[in-house]
């Protein structure tokens, strides 16, 4: 039934600003934009919708709509973010990049089954950039690493503290 993800969407503050960092820093090309000038229950409005497409074809896109108040919180990375694959190559020249422009840039962390960078981006938004390291997938399996029983203590540990 579902075949992939389409594309992820998220407010912005600026479309250009925010194109820069995704086209010109990231290396995702721009592949679409809509402007929306009535939502589907009628209501006027002045927003641009714009599509940045990754290799696999997936987008992430991004509503800029300066008729719409929409409050860009701190996120803590647990809250919110973004993670796009690259290959292992890739992690030390973009954390490079990142501090050489000025952009907020941590890493490299090791997950054991990923490597990852994070960067901020002009919305605050935490954007990482991961790579599969060997043995991905299997780790990912969860006919071999248990992932359903570790959920399930999780739970019941939630529930024995609350009860406490």
């Amino acid at each position: 039934m579902i075949k992939g993800l389409h594309h992820n969407a998220y407010r912005c503050r600026d479309s250009e600003e925010t194109r820069r960092f995704y086209e010109d820093f990231l290396g995702l090309p721009l592949c679409n934009t809509l402007e929306i000038k009535e939502t589907k229950s009628g209501r006027k409005t002045n927003t641009l919708h714009t599509f940045y497409r990754m290799d696999d074809g997936s987008c992430l896109a991004f509503f800029e709509a300066p008729d719409m108040p929409f409050d860009f919180k701190a996120q803590h990375d647990y809250d919110l973010h973004i993670a796009l694959e690259v290959p292992r190559e890739v992690l030390e020249k973009m954390m490079a990049k990142g501090k050489a422009a000025g952009i907020e840039t941590r890493g490299i962390s090791d997950h054991q089954f990923i490597d990852s960078i994070y960067f901020r981006d002009p919305n605050g938004y935490v954007i990482e950039l991961t790579a599969k390291r060997p043995g991905h997938d299997e780790a990912t399996d969860p006919a071999k690493n248990g992932a359903r029983s570790k959920l399930d203590a999780w739970q019941a540990a939630k529930r024995q503290a609350k009860a406490s």
